[in-house]
């Protein structure tokens, strides 16, 4: 899985809403096809940020209050915690340079 974090509704709390480090988190699902484009994207970014932000993937299928709770209601999309709080979202695939502003953004 290489650097990016698998996380559920159970982990969220403690691995996001309460994360020292700005936190994204990608909420996919294994049938989507626009989340399989993103997927090697959002890896890069954990290189590319490793130590700044905490890269995060959520399985929709497998957690359903977590995307409930942020609206979430295409995948793929992409949000940015930080300090407990949504900094930033992203919906849909969209190129690196679009997801490295929201990250900038929030540091």
């Amino acid at each position: 899985m290489g650097k990016t974090l698998e996380i559920t509704d159970a982990t969220f709390e403690s691995e996001i809403l309460n994360s020292d480090v700005p936190a994204i988190v990608d909420f996919w699902a294994p049938w989507c096809g626009p989340c399989r484009a993103v997927a090697p994207i959002v890896e890069e970014l954990a290189g590319d940020y490793e130590g700044k932000v905490k890269v995060t993937k959520m399985n929709v299928d497998e957690n359903q209050n977590t995307p409930a709770q942020f609206g979430v209601r295409g995948i793929p999309t992409v949000i940015v915690v930080k300090g407990g709080q949504l900094v930033g979202q992203i919906v849909g695939a969209q190129p690196k340079s679009k997801f490295v502003e929201l990250i900038d953004k929030a540091l």
